[in-house]
């Protein structure tokens, strides 16, 4: 009699347990799936724009006849976030006065404050958080401002900073850069050293990447930053433009020289890794009476990006 109730007792105990488990990962679920519907409710739309840098040989199309079309653009396109490439202090002064509720994160690749062109991050400070930011140099000594390395003609930076979505709650890593435009070997190192950075400063993280890569998807440094496998690096990040929902909008290439769209020249990217569902992506050529704003049309990507 004994036997037959401790029997029946860890028969209970058994079923109780399997129930909780069940539970507990039933509820598991359900949170998971909260979050990505949360996420999917809620998009956050990047943006990537190489601005061209203000340079007055450039005439008709220098920075000041430019820049409202500029900040016009991402208003219209109701940018949460922006990567840009190329500008100088003063382009950033300009749009801080023409995009009210954003701030930035970023500095000068020339001396790590004020001077030479920024990659730096435009953001809607009503949607997005810095938790943290940084800027690291693409060299051999990241930590070095001014520092070049490899075969670069110039000074090369990404900066980033880790987001907490004041929407969701969710938090994930930007990364910005500008890849050289001579340098191969730069350009392939480079690569290698942000999947390398965004492994440490990504801690499991979803991650969006921004970004002119001097390469089209052809290229070694594409291939890196998408395909190879690399030791102590973040897995390979996934291109946008191929996983949008509803397929790519709009030219398949991004620089059009203030002239004409190039075909095959497809060069600045959004990027990204973890439990990001690219919902739209596009490529805007955007123009006023015939005039581009930038030398390189912006990519834009709405992106569903869920809890980790």
């Amino acid at each position: 009699m004994i036997h037959a109730r401790h029997a029946a007792l860890a028969a209970l105990l058994v079923v109780t347990a399997s129930v909780t488990v069940a539970g507990c990962a039933s509820g598991g679920a359900r949170a998971a799936t909260a979050t990505t519907a949360a996420a999917d409710a809620a998009p956050l739309r990047v943006m990537t724009f190489n601005l061209r840098y203000d340079n007055a040989g450039d005439s008709g199309n220098a920075w000041p006849h430019r820049r409202d079309w500029v900040a016009g653009l991402i208003r219209f396109h109701e940018a949460d976030v922006v990567g840009v490439q190329e500008a100088l202090q003063r382009q950033l002064t300009d749009l801080d006065a023409r995009l009210p509720g954003f701030a930035r994160v970023g500095v000068g690749r020339t001396d790590g404050r004020t001077r030479g062109e920024f990659s730096a991050i435009l953001y809607r400070a009503d949607r997005l958080e810095v938790l943290d930011s940084g800027t690291f140099w693409l060299s051999t000594t990241p930590e070095v401002p001014g520092s070049k390395g490899w075969d670069t003609a110039i000074e090369r930076v990404a900066t980033w900073a880790r987001f907490r979505d004041r929407r969701t709650g969710c938090r994930h890593v930007h990364l910005n850069t500008h890849f050289d435009h001579v340098g191969e070997q730069a350009r392939q190192e480079s690569a290698r050293l942000i999947r390398r950075r965004l492994a440490t400063l990504a801690q499991g993280l979803p991650v969006v990447m921004t970004g002119d890569l001097n390469a089209d998807p052809r290229s070694a440094p594409y291939r890196i930053l998408t395909r190879d496998t690399i030791a102590d690096a973040l897995p390979p990040l996934t291109d946008a433009f191929l996983t949008s929902r509803i397929g790519h909008y709009g030219p398949t290439a991004t620089w059009n020289a203030f002239k004409a769209i190039e075909p095959e020249k497809r060069i600045d990217y959004v990027l990204v890794s973890g439990p990001i569902t690219v919902r739209t992506h596009g490529i805007l050529p955007d123009s006023w009476d015939g005039r581009f704003p930038s030398d390189h049309l912006p990519v834009l990507a709405s992106l569903a990006v869920a809890c980790r």
